[in-house]
């Protein structure tokens, strides 16, 4: 009796090769025929409903999202219609993958394991498209590249002209966001590539290193330290640390490098020794105004401000800070490029990377 949904490789217990040498050719023809009408018959126990690569889109939107509302904005359908989807192949499955409450929404075990498979398999679906823009021409086309926040800004506007002036057919697409959502973006197919700081929580990528960035310190034009030449991190202790807000990485950068204020920074007590900004701008601007001290990558220090034997100053925010690099080996971070395994456009990672070198980069040291 066959097995629903399929027959096990033989025709009503008969395999059908041994079967098919021993007819001749109009014999075959019919044969052939008839187990066409057969297998074109709906089978008892089979689903008639084919799961589509949009659904499988929203579910692992879902997932990451932990939220219907957010998830159907990020697939730029209605929450109706993404609901709708979710149900049909929770149906479909004749499994629950998601727990619904009032304020957030939890993948079930089973569903955890289904969203991933989801999740390849959009990823392999885009590398089929992939595939075929690269037989054609790997640079045509968009690259979607994410940047995290403390790089965007200084890198970027440098990166573009570099992208524009050497390859104009392969426009960036930029998507600026903190490194767990650039890496779960790049999971999911949604990104292409990511220029991270390291370290980061992922071990499935492809990484080229860039370059290693110098940290400066960053003091109020009046505060003694701001007489030095250089500076300490054994100095900084005794300062009021402006850090960034939780979540970006380069906050963790600053507490490596003055490790006493991890434990002033995560409790009330410590509005006495730091404070936090939601930008490495706003924190200049926290500096400008007295509030503390903080650190800064080097990319971000402006030009003039480094510019020792300019006696003119503009009425700037810049005018009332001083940048200090370190004394003897400073505090650096690793800038890389990360992109996954999977993806076909090398050239297009390559070209991405020269672009970058192409780039001034003033006082980092690049890496091949």
């Amino acid at each position: 009796m066959p097995t629903p949904c399929g027959f096990g490789g033989a025709f009503g217990g008969i395999p059908m090769q041994r079967e098919t040498q021993a007819l001749p050719a109009r014999g075959l023809v019919l044969a052939l025929t008839v187990l066409w009408e057969v297998l074109s018959q709906p089978v008892t126990g089979c689903h008639n409903s084919i799961m589509t690569l949009t659904e499988l889109k929203y579910i692992v939107a879902v997932a990451r999202e932990k939220h219907f509302g957010r998830a159907a904005e990020a697939c730029f359908v209605s929450q109706p219609t993404l609901s709708v989807a979710v149900k049909k192949i929770e149906e479909e499955l004749d499994v629950k993958l998601f727990e619904r409450s009032a304020n957030e929404v939890t993948v079930t075990p089973l569903g955890e394991e289904i969203v991933r498979q989801a999740q390849a398999v959009l990823e392999q679906a885009a590398s089929i498209k992939e595939i075929a823009k690269r037989g054609k021409d790997p640079l045509s086309g968009p690259l979607k590249l994410g940047v995290i926040y403390t790089i965007g800004p200084y890198l970027l506007p440098d990166l573009v002209r570099q992208m524009i002036t050497h390859t104009p057919q392969m426009p960036l697409v930029l998507q600026e966001n903190f490194t767990v959502k650039l890496l779960e973006m790049l999971r999911t197919g949604e990104l292409d590539c990511a220029i991270l700081a390291e370290p980061f929580p992922d071990a499935g990528l492809a990484v080229a290193p860039l370059y290693d960035e110098p940290f400066y310190a960053v003091v109020p034009v009046h505060h003694p330290l701001a007489k030095r030449e250089s500076i300490t991190s054994e100095e900084l202790k005794s300062e009021t640390m402006l850090l960034l807000g939780t979540g970006h990485c380069f906050r963790d950068h600053v507490l490596e490098v003055c490790p006493e204020f991890a434990r002033f920074s995560s409790n009330a007590e410590g509005i006495r020794k730091s404070f936090e900004g939601s930008s490495l701008e706003t924190i200049k601007h926290m500096v400008a105004a007295g509030m503390g001290v903080t650190l800064v990558p080097r990319l971000s220090v402006p030009k003039a401000a480094l510019a020792h034997k300019s006696k003119a100053r503009s009425s700037t925010d810049e005018s009332f800070v001083k940048y200090l690099p370190f004394s003897g080996e400073p505090p650096t971070r690793r800038v890389v490029l990360v992109w996954r395994r999977s993806y076909t456009r090398y050239e297009a990672i390559a070209a991405l990377r020269n672009a970058v070198y192409a780039c001034e980069l003033p006082g980092v040291k690049r890496l091949s």
